[in-house]
Order: structure tokens, then C-alpha cells, then sequence
């Protein structure tokens, strides 16, 4: 995909290329639903750890889908977030509208007890489709643009990033890029680190339950 969308001769096929990686990839989120009970979307079971899989498997999902929203809306279409178009805060019973970079070990746990998981599940649908609708008809030559200084303060203003040190970083972090690294990142490799991290928490609660069995 990253070869294909350098080129305009392979750029659709690159588009499509990510297409198909994403739809694999939701695959596995939509089995985390099918598969697990509730609680386990809450389960913290590597919170000490260093990493990804530190977190739950609720709060990876929010995480995933409101950084892709953000960027896919707020920076590149320049037009409102579903989140809010959708009314999600209500809807998934959020105590907040950002990302959740700033939330650490127990607190990621208890806001995601907090969480609608149905709602949740209709956000992140929602979201994907937005953004791919929006990729099909981006054209190449936009690929090289980075975000304007009046689109990055925008996005300050709108406080959907915290102002926290450990989330802060963010916005300068999307804002150097040119739009082709953001599809390279929230649109897919951000996706694969995070679910790679909901898989190892998914196995580890297995793993312990099963343990308690025997």
C-alpha cells in the first residue's frame, strides 16, 4: 500500500490495497464483540505494562476511532467529526470528547466500564465508512499537502486533544505530516498496533480464565 500510493499511476490500487487491509483488520474487532462478555472489554490484565497492550480493549477501540475521526474530518475534509454530528458523546456515555492519550492504567479502566459498547461498535462503523467514502474520492495530487496553521488551530480550539503532556504532542505530530503519512498512520498502521494489543489482552484474559479453571 505504501509503495502503491506514491505513485498516480498505482494510486487507486494503493487505495484499494488499504481497503482490504482495514477490512481484514475489522474482521478481528468485530469478533472481539461477537466473542467477549462485557466485562471483558473493561479487563486491564497488562497494567503495569509498558506498551500498547497496557490499556483495554474498550479504550483501544475508542482510541483507534476517535484519532482516525479527528484527522480524517477535522484535518484533511475539513468539515464536522461524526462524533459529533452523530451525537456519540451522549450515545456511548462518554465522560470525555478526546482521544484518551491522557488517561493512565486504572483510569482507562474505569472509563471504559462507562462505555456503550453497541453505541461504540455504531461509532467506529460509522467512522470507517466516513473516511473511506472520503479516500475514494481524494485525489493524488492532495497527497503531498500538509495541514494549514488555521486547520491546526482549529483543532486546538476545539479541545478534542488534551492539553496533557501525554497527548498534547499530538497535534504537531499529525500537523508535520503531508497527507499521505496520515494514511500511512491513524488510517492503518495505528489500526494493526492497536488490535495486535487488543488480541495479546484478549489471549491473556483466556489464558488467566482458563487457569482459574484448572
Amino acid at each position: 500500500m505504501q509503495a502503491q500510493i506514491k505513485r498516480k499511476d498505482t494510486f487507486i490500487g494503493g487505495i484499494g490495497t488499504l481497503f482490504e487491509l482495514r477490512n481484514e483488520l475489522w474482521q478481528t474487532i468485530l469478533s472481539f464483540k461477537s466473542n467477549l462478555p462485557r466485562e471483558d472489554f473493561n479487563a486491564i490484565p497488562f497494567i503495569n505494562a509498558d506498551g500498547y497492550h497496557s490499556k483495554t480493549i474498550a479504550y483501544s477501540l475508542w482510541h483507534i476511532f476517535r484519532i482516525e475521526d479527528i484527522v480524517a474530518h477535522t484535518l484533511i475534509n475539513c468539515d464536522e467529526q461524526v462524533f459529533f454530528s452523530g451525537n456519540y458523546r451522549e450515545r456511548i456515555n462518554s465522560p470525555i470528547i478526546t482521544t484518551g492519550n491522557e488517561l493512565v492504567k486504572n483510569e482507562i479502566s474505569d472509563f471504559s466500564k462507562l462505555l456503550d459498547i453497541n453505541e461504540l461498535y455504531s461509532y467506529i462503523f460509522e467512522v470507517k465508512e466516513s473516511t473511506e467514502a472520503m479516500l475514494r474520492e481524494l485525489p493524488y495530487e492532495m497527497l503531498k499537502q500538509r495541514i494549514s496553521a488555521e486547520r491546526r488551530d482549529i483543532l486546538r480550539e476545539m479541545n478534542v486533544v488534551s492539553g496533557d503532556e501525554k497527548a498534547a504532542w499530538l497535534i504537531d505530530y499529525w500537523c508535520e505530516k503531508d497527507i499521505r503519512g496520515l494514511i500511512q498512520m491513524p488510517f492503518s498502521r495505528h489500526w494493526i498496533m492497536h488490535i495486535e494489543a487488543s488480541l495479546r489482552i484478549e489471549n491473556k484474559i483466556h489464558t488467566t480464565a482458563t487457569s482459574d479453571l484448572n
